[in-house]
């Protein structure tokens, strides 16, 4: 397979994920060993007697139900849940009734027993320490499968002596590393794992399970609670050292740096199984939003591994109850996990579920749902429900979960219930909003010492071996071994190029003529008998014209042409947005549809896909409708990709306002706080054509507002040669930093936004570019400053008004701003006694305030503003007072 060719804009995908799953409605065959599959023989039908019927309806009722019914709860302040369907004698049974056989029909097992027997396998298989949530799933294969693992006593096999040992010592390390803190740096915030220290031995399994497996790599997504633990006792990484002050230094590259419960970290793990690297992502405090932003950077992963179906990268999202239950982000993720352009194969979601949710929470405005989980049914994931105090139960969660994801390459979620033994930090006192759990809490031993006196009473360990394991823990606590990251290789992001390099860092972003033509040819290229809508025959037609050098490049030639230049140079481009295959305003089609087709998932073709054998490879697609999970994906993916030009495209500016978060956290500040570098570019469609609020601002203002120590690059182009040249040099310069294009709308197709070919064959991007049509620059006394698309108003009306003396200037990159560009531009013109800037935006928006500012630096003449004046509103949605708007702002400028 090309790498042009894969991950297409095509069923190709998901087909090679659905090929890997066994998911017909037969049941897989049987395995053998430990973990292996027990498929029940083919059953016969059951007689049509009453009471046979009723039998089968109890164990339909118990596979429905019987988590309901689960001890999932360590300190039981949860009342009983009774589910009258579970017991026998809501099916028309007497006790009497206990030893009569029946046939047990899809219940693994003998397929005859008595129902005594029927209903010890049922509260053992569900009601017991693991409750299965699976019935909603609608692909029959599935549930077998998940039965078989569940029902079936041989499939789990009770842990071995070591196993055991190895257990006690994960609990221990968990439990004492957070005692240690607590007493050794008083009233510092850790966020403690106090209450579901079994997470640690959970993740460690887990890991295991992946590495034995063959998963070469894993991407993992958690907030703060237990992170330390985590980065200790998982990960290799002293979480000692956080608090000790001669070894708090800010990651490489960091700026302001941040607390020490969302810092990330990569190593090579060992295993039992064998190495695996594992991968924190950094995280912020805005919950759930680091999950898109893994499953962006494991795909990517997946993608230089050619790794189609996830068997090398895996995904594993750790999750608080109350955010889980409550963050929207959670379902947009959950609704990208099975979409061509988004997919990973699955991902094992846990709940570290401490029911409480979160600072002083009462249970019943936490959410409106029965479970925290209940987000999972959306997308058909099984969820396992499991109680925390009981580590062997914890562990079988753990194999049938890895399994399950391995299989079936779907999302499948582990309900850790456990409890938080502090506060929501260890300066809160829950004691005042919630006594009576905490009562219990505080009468309730922890789960080592719980697990450890069971141990003792099995005669696996002797009376003191407990407390020695918690001495032998504290002892190595100084002695962590230093973490040794491998080498950079072709799958671990080598970013130290790009470190302290400038932005005017050169960068040839021509390209010859005769290739133009050449790249141009293939763009218009398509199969034989493939039928073109006509309008899209149209557009082909002028971009065959283009491409020969008889008309000038629009917008999206120049734009395609960018991409087929560095497909061809082996730079993958990637971009995603909720119309961009065909451009929201009908401007690019990157994915031609055959208007012949009979199949919806047929008949599509990407030219930019075949341009070479031996291309980069490319993906255009449609994103669901959603900016938060989808742009949090796109910054994930960017992040393992230094070589590739990432695209998220907002369908309006504005809409990234649904991704705010994503911008603020991430975009605008992850390398001050984290020291992350990140290429990530944003299309936000930007321009006052009167299309009402919504339609006209991408709020520059709030991209100066964050602009800030280099952080990224603010653009708003207004020729085609010009976005020709940006989007080359965001890929070919040794500068990487998030790059944000104020792309145009009506200048798409304005003929003065046209470029010839050869402004793509020479020169570069300009940050500044100056006006043509100013009659002499010596008698030039006014100066027009601005940016975009206002730029060919204020130009056409002073040609119209004749006015000679005023030049106009535009300003193409806003920040890091030009400083020296401008300056020299200025320069130009000695007899410049005022400066205007001018904008589109309200007087309160856009870059007016940023502008003054910068402009003040530059010149000592008097600067005024010709624009609409202060507004709530972006943009009016009365045309005549749009026009009306512009008929004054350009007044203001130009008279």
């Amino acid at each position: 397979m090309t790498s042009s060719a894969y991950y297409a804009a095509s069923a190709e995908y998901l087909a090679a994920l659905e090929a890997a799953s066994p998911v017909a409605a037969e049941p897989p065959p049987a395995r053998s060993g430990r973990g292996a599959a027990i498929v029940s023989p083919d059953y016969p039908l059951p007689s049509c007697d009453g009471r046979q019927v009723s039998v089968l309806q109890l164990i339909n009722a118990w596979r429905f139900h019987g988590f309901r019914s689960a001890e999932l709860d360590p300190i039981g302040h949860r009342e009983p849940v009774v589910v009258p369907e579970l017991s026998p004698a809501h099916h028309g049974f007497a006790d009497a009734d206990l030893d009569d056989e029946y046939d047990t029909g899809s219940l693994v097992g003998p397929p005859r027993d008595s129902l005594r027997n029927i209903l010890a396998r049922l509260r053992r298989a569900y009601g017991g320490s693991l409750g299965a949530e699976y019935m909603h799933l609608t692909d029959t294969g599935k549930k077998r499968w998940l039965q078989q693992r569940l029902e079936s006593g041989e499939v789990w096999l009770a842990p071995d002596a070591t196993r055991q040992r190895w257990l006690l010592g994960q609990l221990t390390a968990a439990e004492t590393l957070e005692k240690v803190i607590h007493t050794r740096y008083v009233g510092q915030k850790r966020f403690s794992l106090e209450g579901g220290e079994v997470f640690i031995p959970l993740l460690n399994y887990l890991l295991e399970l992946a590495a034995g497996a063959g998963v070469e790599e894993v991407g993992l997504g958690m907030a703060h609670r237990g992170r330390l633990n985590v980065m200790h006792n998982v990960i290799g990484r002293s979480a000692l050292s956080f608090f000790d002050h001669e070894d708090s230094a800010a990651p490489e590259g960091a700026l302001t740096g941040d607390v020490k419960y969302h810092q990330g970290y990569a190593r090579d793990v060992e295993t039992l199984a064998g190495p695996i690297r594992v991968a924190l992502a950094f995280n912020p405090s805005h919950l759930e939003i680091v999950g898109p932003a893994v499953l962006g950077w494991v795909r990517a992963q997946q993608q230089k591994r050619a790794d189609m179906d996830g068997g090398k990268v895996l995904a594993i999202l750790v999750h608080g109850d109350a955010a889980l239950a409550g963050q929207g982000v959670v379902m947009e993720t959950l609704n990208m996990s099975a979409t061509r352009g988004f997919a990973t194969g699955g991902t094992i979601h846990v709940a570290i579920n401490n029911q409480i949710g979160f600072t002083t929470s009462d249970p019943r405005d936490v959410r409106s749902s029965l479970y925290c989980t209940d987000v999972m049914k959306m997308v058909e994931a099984p969820v396992l429900h499991v109680n925390g105090d009981d580590p062997e139960a914890v562990l079988r969660a753990v194999q049938i979960a890895f399994e399950y994801r391995m299989t079936f390459h779907h999302d499948i979620a582990i309900d850790l219930v456990s409890y938080r033994r502090l506060g929501h930090n260890e300066q809160d006192e829950p004691m005042v909003t919630q006594p009576a759990m905490y009562r219990r809490i505080r009468e309730h031993q922890p789960v080592r010492a719980l697990y450890a006196a069971a141990l003792e009473r099995t005669g696996l360990i002797e009376a003191g071996t407990a407390e020695a394991l918690i001495d032998n823990f504290k002892a190595s606590l100084d002695q962590l071994p230093v973490a040794q990251d491998r080498p950079y290789t072709p799958y671990v992001a080598d970013w130290r190029p790009y470190r302290g390099t400038d932005w005017r860092a050169p960068a040839a972003t021509a390209v010859p003529l005769d290739r133009l033509q050449r790249l141009g040819a293939k763009l218009i290229e398509v199969p034989e008998d493939f039928a073109l809508h006509p309008r899209v025959i149209m557009v082909q037609g002028n971009r065959r014209q283009m491409a020969e050098g008889v008309l000038a490049l629009d917008w999206g030639m120049a734009e395609a042409l960018a991409y087929a230049s560095l497909l061809t140079e082996g730079h993958g481009v990637r971009l995603t947005g909720q119309d961009s295959g065909r451009g929201t305003f009908f401007h690019r089609h990157a994915v031609l549809h055959d208007q012949n087709r009979q199949r919806w998932d047929a008949g599509v073709y990407l030219p930019l896909q075949n341009l070479a054998p031996d291309q980069a490879h490319f993906l255009v697609i449609d994103s669901l409708l959603s900016e938060e999970a989808v742009l949090a994906f796109e910054y994930g993916y960017a992040s393992s990709s230094p070589e590739e030009l990432v695209i998220w495209e907002a369908q309006f500016g504005d809409f990234a306002n649904g991704a705010q978060v994503v911008i603020d956290q991430f975009i605008a500040a992850a390398e001050a706080k984290w020291g992350r570098l990140n290429g990530l570019t944003l299309f936000l469609p930007h321009g006052y054509e009167g299309q009402g609020p919504e339609h006209s601002s991408g709020r520059i203002e709030r991209f100066l507002q964050l602009a800030a120590q280099d952080n990224f690059q603010i653009a708003q182009p207004s020729t085609a040669a010009q976005f020709f040249h940006l989007l080359r040099r965001q890929v070919l310069r040794p500068y990487r930093k998030p790059l944000v294009v104020f792309t145009p709308k009506s200048l798409l197709r304005h003929p003065d936004a046209a470029s010839a070919l050869a402004d793509l064959a020479e020169g570069g991007f300009q940050p500044v570019l100056g006006a043509p049509g100013a009659s002499e620059q010596a008698a030039i006394t006014r100066l027009v400053v601005c940016s975009g698309r206002v730029y060919y108003d204020l130009a056409a009306s002073r040609r119209e008004r004749g006015l000679n003396r005023i030049g106009l200037i535009r300003i193409e990159q806003l920040y890091p701003f030009p400083d020296r560009e401008l300056a020299a531009e200025l320069d130009r013109y000695p007899d410049a006694a005022e400066i205007v800037w001018a904008q589109d935006e309200p007087q309160n928006q856009g870059a007016w305030r940023y502008m003054a500012w910068q402009l003040r630096q530059a010149t000592d003449l008097p600067i005024r503003y010709a624009g609409r004046p202060e507004s709530a509103s972006p943009a009016t949605g009365y045309h005549d007072l749009h026009k009306a708007q512009l008929a004054a702002l350009l007044d203001a400028a130009l008279n």
